[in-house]
């Protein structure tokens, strides 16, 4: 409701109004909420929240995604594809080699998945580190020398503690540098007033409201919008779950798993909204150097009604990187006809446009 989804809220937090650039223009789209204690999505058994993690969550999403083609056996023989953002780098890939498993397994295609789509996506720890304090730095963030001290006194390498004091002192002064502006997007204005309005406001789908994050929460937490939707509503809806208490598994790095997709043919694009420093385009760019790729069309603008809608390479074993010209962590969020260009090539496996006649 406040990406690629049909529908965005009122600011009254009482009513709809349709998103012109929603995904379902390009694709079927099925949302699915995980893990379990996500969204409205629940267990039975209470002890399951304490056991989530990387392996548990691809293999209930297969369950899932299986079940699902069984019900709506319509949808069995289509082009399946995967798309995600931010720790969802880990949640594609790691369902796309489920199903490559259970295909091979069974000797049959059991789900018909033909690609991946990731977004600003968690996918080497060590390079996603170092490439937001340079992004920082490199924004006018924080200082050449803070991003100094950071490089020299940090370890970044996978689950590296405890930190020298140093560190953990150059990290306090990039937090104490960074608190006060939005570090999915460095350019977006702050959310001055925490709650819904009495009055819907005049919406936008281009001018991205700050304060949407409230509206979503007040409709979704409607008792008659519970209903509708058929949630069994054993916790309030919230932007981030706190009943998952514990995670039992993460990679050290999502690159292996990338490099056997491609090897089994799959289409992968990884994509970064350019206003990022969570994620930012620079950690991307980092995380793809390290799988060495030998360049097969070099980087280019691509672009969108005349305009230059971000920059793209595409590497050997069909991996395409792109970038979103000021979009956010939430690229759909920031630039939702850029996002919506974006999805249709990569469904149409069609190069991103390189004159300005698109």
């Amino acid at each position: 409701m406040q990406e690629l989804g049909p529908f965005r809220v009122y600011s009254d937090g009482k009513k709809l109004y349709k998103n012109r650039y929603s995904w379902n223009y390009a694709a079927n789209v099925l949302f699915l909420e995980s893990p379990a204690g996500v969204g409205f999505s629940y267990s039975n058994t209470t002890s399951d929240y304490e056991k989530s993690g990387d392996k548990r969550t691809a293999e209930d999403n297969y369950v899932f995604l299986v079940n699902w083609l069984e019900r709506f056996s319509e949808y069995k023989d289509r082009e399946f594809y995967i798309s995600g953002e931010s720790y969802a780098g880990h949640y594609v890939p790691e369902l796309a080699h489920t199903i490559i498993y259970h295909n091979k397994k069974a000797m049959k295609t059991i789900i018909n998945l033909k690609g991946i789509l990731i977004g600003n996506a968690v996918i080497n720890p060590e390079t996603d580190r170092i490439g937001m304090y340079d992004y920082l730095g490199s924004h006018a963030i924080i200082s050449d020398e803070l991003v100094h001290k950071v490089r020299t006194h940090c370890n970044f390498s996978f689950n590296a503690t405890p930190q020298s004091d140093e560190c953990n002192e150059a990290v306090d002064e990039v937090r104490k540098d960074s608190s006060h502006i939005d570090i999915y997007n460095i350019y977006a204005p702050s959310c001055f007033h925490k709650s819904t309005t009495a009055k819907p406001k005049k919406h936008s789908l281009v001018n991205f409201d700050p304060c949407s994050d409230y509206y979503v929460y007040a409709y979704l937490n409607r008792p008659d919008v519970q209903e509708a939707m058929h949630a069994n509503v054993t916790h309030d809806w919230e932007p981030c779950s706190d009943i998952i208490t514990s995670w039992s598994d993460s990679p050290s790095t999502i690159i292996p798993l990338l490099q056997e997709l491609m090897v089994n043919g799959l289409r992968v694009w990884i994509f970064s909204g350019d206003t990022d420093a969570r994620v930012p385009v620079t950690s991307t760019q980092y995380s793809i150097n390290k799988m060495k790729l030998q360049v097969k069309t070099e980087w280019h603008p691509w672009y969108l009604e005349g305009e230059v809608g971000g920059y793209t390479q595409v590497y050997r074993g069909d991996l395409t990187f792109a970038t979103v010209r000021g979009a956010g962590h939430q690229v759909p969020t920031y630039q939702p006809l850029g996002a919506l260009s974006l999805i249709k090539h990569f469904l149409d496996g069609t190069s991103l446009p390189d004159t300005t006649r698109f």
